[in-house]
């Protein structure tokens, strides 16, 4: 079993930076691919972003070039690195884990973590 917890968010102003940190317990960290999700109100809850068990990251168009995933296996936390951000970016953000193999598909992720509220002011 594996339980996640996102820090980092906050208020920040369009094009500041912010770094979500998402520490996941359990001794099998590095087995899964750990994603991000962001669910703005109103809409539905989207793929950011991806990390595979290897290291590989897979982005949504929309922060390609802005946002940086990142694993760290000897502290069991992903980390999602926010740069130029906008008042688009504003959501909640989610980090999730699925055994295994990457996916964009929120349906086949099985552990989330409660979320961070990221808030991009203009």
């Amino acid at each position: 079993q594996v339980q996640l917890v996102e820090s980092g968010g906050g208020l920040v102003q369009a094009g500041g930076s912010l770094r979500l940190s998402c520490a996941a317990s359990g001794r099998t960290f590095s087995s899964y691919a750990m994603g991000w999700f962001r669910q703005a109100p109103g809409s539905e809850r989207d793929f950011v972003g991806v990390v595979s068990v290897v290291g590989g990251t897979w982005y949504a168009d929309s922060v390609k070039g802005r946002f940086t995933i990142s694993r760290d296996s000897a502290k069991n936390t992903v980390y999602l690195q926010m740069n130029s951000l906008k008042p688009e970016d504003t959501a909640v953000y989610y980090c999730a884990a699925r055994w295994g193999s990457w996916s964009r598909h929120m349906s086949d992720y099985t552990h989330w973590g409660q979320g961070t509220q990221v808030t991009v002011s203009s």
